[in-house]
């Protein structure tokens, strides 16, 4: 590796392995940053089952810093955020480990800059403006997910989650100037945030996602995870994440008992980690909950047609791409298209109501044909506009302009120090 400098790296979970959308994404980013610097990545554990791959992660950085985050208290930790007038997110991930270790990295270390996954991490850059510019990676407009559960759910949880929302959007907006530039997944979530922080229009751009289109491609070889051959329809995701089990629970009760009248050998199966009670008691008859899977892959590959009914969502899906990758079509909700910027023709089909999703559903449990000419329209798609390293290289431009010593405003020095501890 030729190192052009050292880079910290901060990321609030675990970048490895690389099996669910966040994690996706922070791995790639720091398989992109280490190709050329020294990385020092701290980070949390938030899944024991984590544990066995930190050898792994740790040969890919110059120093691994890992605190653990037991969710539930974390959680209750988090409250304290009301008493702070600050927002829940923040509290959740504070933790004086990672604070110390921050500061000692800082001192032993000539930081090119501070590379920040998620809003919640930049309390931790902060203790090193302006002596260090900090290049934040936002992905989505987090403070907007939160005024979405508000919409989505009754009092008083929707009034915890309105607070978080305005709270969390008043801190995005001050990291936005204090960072040396900003990144959003798609242009349509750099919009939205810049039409409610106008003052950021020059500090931030969009980064894309992208997919591993070599790992996830057909084989041939690959076994048929589906034991009778019968049609499957296939969602995958972290399935304790609430939009994932609102998605799957509003398909079972509203899509489902349409397409069973007239494909009663149908079954829908549920792939991913963690299934939250409310997903187990989905299972029965023409509903699977499989749990953790060894490999997503052969699910993919062989099923009838891949859904992601998600009602409540949030940029670039990395599901919907795996998928495409593995030359399926994939029917989705209108915010989930846009976000990837494809149409039928590229192999994502558009629904949003349950009539929608019957009549796209209907299309490739019809004809194999139809569906694996749309597949491939899919692959094609992905190899051409879903490369990781044609999107991720928007930060080396970033990297390239940092001047240690300096921030985007000369005039928010004096805020460096405001983290409570």
């Amino acid at each position: 590796m030729s190192a052009s400098g050292s880079i910290l790296y901060l990321v609030h979970r675990l970048p490895y392995p690389p099996n669910k959308g966040d994690k996706v994404r922070s791995y790639h980013l720091l398989r992109h940053l280490q190709k050329s610097h020294r990385v020092f990545l701290g980070t949390f554990l938030d899944d024991p089952a984590d544990e066995e791959h930190l050898p792994s992660l740790g040969a890919l950085c110059d120093d691994l810093h890992v605190e653990r985050i037991r969710p539930r208290a974390a959680r209750i930790k988090s409250l304290t955020g009301i008493f702070r007038g600050e927002a829940l997110t923040l509290a959740y991930y504070r933790n004086q480990g990672m604070q110390r270790w921050v500061r000692q990295i800082a001192a032993e270390n000539d930081l090119k800059a501070c590379v920040v996954f998620s809003s919640a991490m930049a309390q931790y850059a902060q203790l090193l403006l302006p002596e260090v510019p900090m290049l934040l990676d936002f992905v989505d407009v987090d403070s907007a997910k939160w005024m979405q559960y508000a919409d989505a759910h009754r009092w008083p949880l929707s009034l915890l989650y309105r607070r978080e929302g305005r709270r969390l959007l008043a801190y995005e907006r001050s990291m936005a100037l204090r960072a040396h530039c900003s990144y959003f997944v798609t242009p349509n979530e750099t919009a939205l945030f810049l039409s409610q922080a106008p003052e950021c229009v020059r500090r931030v751009q969009s980064m894309g996602n992208g997919v591993d289109a070599d790992f996830f491609d057909s084989d041939p070889q690959r076994e048929n995870p589906f034991p009778d051959g019968g049609q499957a329809l296939v969602f995958t995701g972290a399935m304790d994440y609430w939009p994932n089990v609102d998605g799957v629970c509003w398909f079972v009760s509203e899509v489902l008992p349409r397409l069973l009248a007239q494909y009663p050998q149908l079954r829908f199966y549920i792939v991913g980690r963690s299934p939250s009670p409310q997903v187990r008691a989905l299972a029965g008859a023409h509903v699977v909950v499989t749990g953790t899977v060894p490999d997503v892959r052969p699910y993919l590959q062989h099923a009838h047609a891949i859904v992601a009914p998600l009602r409540v969502a949030r940029g670039i899906q990395n599901k919907i791409l795996e998928a495409m990758a593995m030359r399926q079509p994939v029917v989705t909700v209108s915010s989930c298209v846009d976000a990837i910027g494809a149409s039928a023709g590229q192999g994502v089909l558009r629904a949003d109501t349950p009539e929608e999703f019957v009549r796209a559903l209907q299309s490739l449990l019809d004809s194999r044909a139809h569906s694996a000419g749309l597949g491939l329209l899919a692959r094609r798609h992905i190899e051409g506009a879903f490369s990781w390293q044609a999107h991720l290289s928007v930060i080396d431009s970033g990297l390239r302009g940092v001047d240690p010593g300096t921030v985007a405003d000369a005039g928010l020095a004096g805020h460096a120090a405001d983290v409570p501890t």
